[in-house]
Order: structure tokens, then C-alpha cells, then sequence
């Protein structure tokens, strides 16, 4: 796997209790392994294997802080967290890896 890709961070803004999308702009190849992480946790995964899709506390290293409010498009690997929380407010990064290369891609969210 070659150096990861890193793009610009994207910012979002966002109200409190209004839902908000991560779309990283990307579709996802079969083979492709993308987890989404909120300061260094990891908080939604799509792993190689068809239908292996895990968000927050069944991730491995998942809390509960977004308990059931994180939806993931298995195709796109957009994240979408509702009922948002100023809490919420950070980096959220997601990582593709697949078998040629690697790409990160960042966003800075603030919930007002």
C-alpha cells in the first residue's frame, strides 16, 4: 500500500438535533476496508467482507456516544450521525485502504 492520500479538511456546521452527512466523495471498491474514527476511535467500519458493516459500540473500540444515531452507506461511505449533540463537534477522518493505496479523508464538524 502506497502513502495515504489526504485531502483539505471539509468543514460542516450544523444545529443541534439536525442530522449531518460525511460523504467522503468516494465509491467503494468490494475489496476496500473504510472505517470512520472521531478522535482516534473507531466508530463505524465496512470491512472486505459483503455485508459487514459495524457503527459505534459494535465496532471493537466503540463507546456509546452515538448509540444508534450513525447511519453508513455501504456504497459511498457516507456517514450520516442525526440527532446531533454539541458534543459531536470535532475531526471525524475516514480511512480507505485497499490493495493499491490508501486515502484519508477529513472533516471538522461544529454543532451549534
Amino acid at each position: 500500500v502506497s502513502t495515504a492520500q489526504r485531502d483539505e479538511i471539509q468543514r460542516k456546521s450544523v444545529k443541534k438535533k439536525e442530522s449531518v452527512t460525511l460523504d467522503p466523495g468516494v465509491m467503494k471498491n468490494p475489496t476496500d476496508l473504510m472505517t470512520w474514527h472521531f478522535n482516534d476511535i473507531c466508530i463505524a467500519e465496512i470491512s472486505e467482507e459483503p455485508g459487514e458493516i459495524c457503527t459505534d459500540i459494535q465496532c471493537k473500540d466503540g463507546d456509546e456516544r452515538f448509540r444508534d444515531r450513525l447511519k453508513l452507506d455501504h456504497q459511498t461511505g457516507s456517514l450520516t450521525i442525526t440527532n446531533t449533540t454539541i458534543t459531536d463537534s470535532g475531526v471525524y477522518q475516514l480511512h480507505i485502504i485497499s490493495r493499491s493505496f490508501s486515502i484519508i479523508r477529513s472533516f471538522s464538524v461544529t454543532v451549534t
